[in-house]
């Protein structure tokens, strides 16, 4: 699948079937995340792939009981290494720089997920320190994203409504 193809075909699923995405499959997607630009390359990332019923359910519960999380076969938690930024870019790095790359790192993982037939979900709203306690996160290794990852039950085939691009963009 080429990438406007992934981009107009990716969707955030919530059901997933009870098939599990092999290693390699997952391997996959991992090596295309740490393929994004990072300030410096530096590459702030970090990915934990949980597999483990108990620490799914603990992310769901972190993730306010988004019950989708705990139900994926596999999900992949996404942090920021905020020290590895900082350590050449002071505040700007742990602020926002390594936030930025970590971002990127997602979304070429929920891409290449769905250029592999795969179902994602990018899930933002969780409590950081209890995601980073369930993965033994050190300090300084922040929670950014967890992806839930897997089979989807159904396929949605209606795109998320966007905003027009005039709304959205200014020519200068």
């Amino acid at each position: 699948m080429d990438t406007l193809s992934a981009i107009n075909k990716r969707r955030c699923v919530r059901g997933f079937s009870d098939a599990v995405p092999d290693d390699e499959l997952v391997r996959t997607v991992l090596e295309a995340a740490v393929r994004a630009p990072s300030a410096g390359n530096l590459q702030p990332w970090h990915f934990y792939v949980v597999r483990d019923e108990s620490v799914k359910q603990e992310l769901a519960t972190a993730a306010l009981s988004q019950r989708h999380v705990s139900e994926a076969p596999v999900v992949i938690v996404v942090c920021a290494d905020q020290d590895r930024s900082a350590g050449r870019y002071g505040a700007r790095g742990r602020e926002l720089y390594c936030i930025q790359d970590a971002a990127a790192a997602t979304e070429n993982l929920l891409l290449t997920a769905t250029a592999l037939g795969l179902a994602s979900c990018w899930v933002g709203a969780f409590d950081e320190k209890e995601v980073a306690r369930a993965v033994e996160a050190p300090k300084g290794r922040r929670p950014l994203a967890l992806i839930p990852l897997g089979y989807p039950t159904r396929q949605r085939s209606s795109p998320t409504p966007r905003l027009p691009l005039e709304e959205v963009t200014s020519f200068k």
